[in-house]
């Protein structure tokens, strides 16, 4: 494992890459960091050189508030560091997001995709199911008082568990996303970023082989939001998995490492 910094902007971007073979580039999701991706990086192996970073607010990465930063930016500046050429990118909700917006402007540097319960710019604005609003409502309450650990405990159980499913997920993978959601909770504010892309209605200009991974636990507009992606993109594979919700690669769910380990044996 080689540890990297990468300048982008005001940030100085915490990286790793491992291994050797076809690039892959790793984008987290708005909850995690790059350690959220330790089971798919060790069912990788040395196969393949994986390369991960932590997003502004999140795990190590330094930065200065700074107006008008783009994530898709910041992606392209560690791919440019750890990889001249294209690489097949993997992305988890807001990482999917980032991940679709870099492949719509970049598409030269992107030669497959892998999204896990994909946020996707430009989607309409999603309606909550009675129990994630409920949550929704705790979870601002809890904010108000500022009650970082309850509004962390919350979340644990909306993208981890699954909203109707409370408690389902291990110990171990509980106090793991406890420990990098709440480095994010407490982060300073990085700034407003640049105007969004609109992948949303840009789906189909995606050329290259995606698979679209959603969980059958989690929230029922991200499951909407996977199917649209999934039948937009002309040369995609969707898989729903059961007994998970929005965070398989971090439960180290089994269906999702070999799905993905056999997409990309198959590039």
């Amino acid at each position: 494992m080689t540890l990297i910094t990468v300048a982008s902007g005001r940030a100085q971007l915490a990286a790793e890459a491992t291994g050797h073979g076809g690039a892959v580039l790793m984008i987290h999701a708005g909850v995690t960091d790059r350690t959220s991706w330790d089971s798919l990086v060790a069912r990788l192996g040395d196969g393949f050189r994986t390369v991960r970073f932590d997003a502004r607010g999140y795990g190590e990465t330094a930065y200065e508030t700074e107006d008008g930063w783009s994530p898709v930016a910041d992606a392209l500046a560690v791919l440019d560091a750890c990889e001249p050429g294209a690489a097949v990118v993997i992305g988890c909700s807001m990482g999917g997001r980032t991940a679709l917006d870099l492949t719509l402007a970049h598409p030269d540097r992107v030669s497959a995709l892998v999204l896990i319960a994909p946020a996707v710019s430009g989607a309409p604005a999603p309606v909550l199911a009675p129990r994630v609003a409920e949550l929704d409502q705790l979870i601002d309450a809890a904010d108000a008082d500022g009650d970082v650990d309850e509004v962390n405990r919350l979340e644990a159980i909306v993208w981890l568990d699954g909203p109707e499913r409370p408690g389902r997920a291990s110990h171990t993978a509980r106090e793991h996303f406890l420990a990098m959601n709440g480095v994010a909770l407490r982060a300073a504010d990085p700034g407003e970023q640049s105007e969004p892309g609109d992948a949303w209605t840009r789906l189909g200009d995606i050329a290259v082989p995606t698979l679209v991974i959603v969980g059958d636990l989690d929230l029922e507009h991200i499951r909407r939001y996977a199917l649209h992606v999934a039948a937009s993109i002309p040369n995609s594979t969707f898989l729903e998995l059961r007994d998970v919700a929005h965070l398989p690669h971090l439960e180290a769910h089994d269906g999702a490492l070999d799905a993905v380990a056999g997409f990309l044996a198959a590039r």
